[in-house]
């Protein structure tokens, strides 16, 4: 098994070792599922997550062994499906407390849920690099792309923003980074961010206009900012209180593994806040600990991005990689009160099924970029493209 690994080495380990990691606090924090909330068991979901995390490995080794070149026209492929995936979820119209939570669907016959946004970010994120990978040979511009690029962006981002505001930004963000470091005019990038603008504007006219038209989260939105702007010890601080709590608990060495007070009041606390419990249990080395694995994995995201040969793999590689960066920074940014409320989890380290698959699937990619004979041989990248069935299909969209 270990002789059938290739790719980037140390991406492998700095990945196993979150992965490792991640068994402790999530047995710890999910006593506030078994005992709190009344669900299950704390060995019931530390084997949950020994599933999930086994399955995302698989997926991972899989992504690994498909030549890079090949994504390009699975993402084309997979883009009608993640619009069709993204409407059929936005449609079903769940609410929860009065508030937009259309993010998953049920996957028949297991019965699991699925967040389609992080499947859509993955698949949007490779067509990206895919078209904008083809600047080199003409100069895009904003009319010439507005059908192939900037309309399945909008599409995609427009069905994700009215539950999934901070999700929603991230794609974006991502896309014009993207389009930035490909060269595509900044003048035409500056009148996309306009036309996101005001379509954010007229979204939030719309609903302060007709408040019953259909569920929305911009008043969960603005508690969340004026609460993180006043700092006062509101109900919607709640959580972030006791976050800071079991943060303040930790100091430099921890109470220890297991041994959290907060992670029975803190809501979300094998999820969105584990960072917390993570401080308060194993102190400020461990805390730090943990971001210097996430900079060591953008380091070896950056060293990847930087050696492969093709455009559309330094691009792929970016699009995929800086994402789990930035939402594991967002997720510690919360838990420390520097950043408002988002709902994004911490990548590798909280609970859950879809993320965890979808970003095992992004290091399987990258990793598929970082091996050898794929990054120094141009005419073997050739001759896979020439080989493969769907290459025809990219080049010709």
């Amino acid at each position: 098994m270990i002789k059938s690994i290739s790719g980037d080495k140390v991406l492998w380990g700095i990945f196993a070792l979150l992965a490792i990691f991640s068994f402790l606090p999530v047995f710890s924090a999910s006593s506030n599922l078994a005992y709190v909330v009344g669900r299950g068991t704390p060995w019931g979901y530390l084997i949950k997550h020994f599933i999930i995390l086994s399955i995302g490995f698989l997926l991972m080794f899989s992504a690994h062994k498909i030549p890079f070149q090949y994504f390009k026209g699975i993402s084309i492929l997979m883009l009608p499906i993640v619009i069709l995936l993204l409407i059929y979820t936005a449609s079903q119209g769940t609410v929860i407390g009065g508030a937009n939570a259309s993010r998953w669907i049920k996957i028949p016959v297991i019965g699991l849920g699925f967040q389609t946004s992080t499947l859509a970010s993955v698949v949007l994120m490779i067509y990206v690099s895919n078209y904008l990978s083809k600047s080199d040979k003409n100069i895009p511009n904003f009319k010439s792309s507005l059908l192939r690029l900037w309309l399945p962006v909008f599409l995609v981002v427009l069905l994700i923003f009215p539950s999934n505001l901070s999700t929603a930004a991230l794609i974006f963000l991502m896309v014009l980074i993207l389009s930035f470091l490909a060269g595509y005019p900044m003048k035409y990038l500056l009148t996309v961010c306009g036309v996101g603008l005001t379509v954010v504007i007229l979204f939030f006219l719309m609903i302060k206009a007709f408040p019953g038209v259909f569920p929305n989260r911009i008043d969960t939105w603005i508690n969340r900012v004026e609460n993180f702007t006043s700092g006062e010890s509101a109900d919607g601080n709640y959580q972030v209180d006791r976050a800071k709590t079991a943060i303040i608990s930790g100091k430099i060495f921890g109470l220890g593994a297991g041994k959290s007070r907060m992670k029975n009041f803190l809501p979300q606390s094998s999820s969105d806040f584990i960072y917390a419990i993570i401080v308060e249990e194993f102190g400020l080395i461990g805390g730090v600990g943990l971001i210097i694995l996430y900079l060591l994995l953008l380091f070896r995201i950056v060293v990847i991005a930087h050696n492969v040969q093709t455009k559309f793999g330094k691009l792929m590689v970016i699009g995929l990689g800086i994402p789990i960066i930035l939402q594991a920074f967002i997720n510690m940014g919360v838990a420390l009160q520097l950043l408002p409320v988002t709902g994004q989890n911490l990548p590798m380290i909280s609970s859950g099924g879809t993320s965890a698959w979808m970003t095992c699937i992004s290091i399987g990619i990258i990793l598929s970029v970082s091996v050898k004979k794929e990054i120094d041989k141009n005419d073997e990248i050739k001759d896979i493209d020439e080989q493969n069935p769907i290459s025809i299909l990219s080049e010709s969209i």
